[in-house]
């Protein structure tokens, strides 16, 4: 069985030359809870994953996973997932071969699993990612995901090229693996009002900072007016618009 893994980020700042992606970014999320990361384009959600996920180490600050720092160390970094819509995966290489590659590099990879999500979802194992439509593509890394059963799964807007029923099949699909497989998932996402009520927590980022974080309807009730409760669509509108200079 899975043991979820909490990430404590830590006066986090990372830049691209010379230009702040992040800046002084102190939050944690916590193990065993499904945490949506939103903001606008550009507000830093790939970086953040990314640094998560130890593709790049951090430039200032630190970034722990399980309450250990998360760069070259295969002893954390083999219980990280992250799947982005592109990459990550073998584009050349036949489905069926990436899913055994995957079973080579993740320990609790379920092979079964995954041919079975994607007999579902009707992508077939015979084709090369680069052979697949989007959405084929974008149900690819969703599978791959789900069936890393990782400890700690990132998902960076990874379902983008699905259609309407395709994401709803998706959705209910990580709620019910989850509830089996309890794991941290950090869901990356601009689709607000259909991945919302699926969140525990949530974190805001905007221009590269945290402007709001915390169980997600205490965040959207902080931002309602009237008898309403606030969409998360509502609070990032709040946000961004307050910290736009006049």
């Amino acid at each position: 069985m899975t043991t979820p893994l909490g990430v404590e980020i830590d006066a986090l700042t990372h830049r691209f030359r010379g230009a702040e992606a992040l800046s002084d970014i102190t939050v944690a999320i916590r193990p065993g809870t499904i945490t949506g990361l939103v903001g606008r384009n550009g507000a830093g959600k790939t970086t953040l994953l990314s640094l998560i996920a130890a593709l790049r180490p951090a430039q200032t600050g630190t970034v722990q996973v399980g309450g250990r720092d998360v760069w070259e160390d295969p002893s954390v970094t083999s219980r990280i997932c992250l799947v982005r819509e592109r990459g990550g995966i073998f584009e050349d290489l036949r489905i069926r071969h990436t899913l055994r590659l995957q079973g080579a590099l993740r320990p609790r990879w379920d092979e079964e699993y995954a041919v079975e999500l994607l007999g579902r979802f009707g992508v077939p194992l015979k084709k090369t990612p680069e052979q697949l439509s989007r959405g084929q593509r974008s149900t690819l890394g969703a599978v791959v995901a789900l069936a890393s059963r990782a400890e700690l799964t990132l998902l960076d807007e990874v379902y983008l090229g699905m259609d309407a029923v395709a994401r709803r099949m998706f959705y209910e699909e990580l709620m019910a693996d989850y509830i089996a497989h309890p794991r941290t998932i950090v869901l990356s996402s601009h689709l607000l009002d259909e991945v919302e009520d699926l969140l525990e927590d949530v974190i805001v980022l905007d221009r590269g900072r945290v402007v709001a974080a915390g169980e997600t309807d205490a965040v959207r009730q902080q931002h309602s007016t009237g008898g309403s409760l606030a969409s998360l669509t509502d609070v990032l509108m709040h946000l961004s618009t307050e910290r736009t200079p006049s």
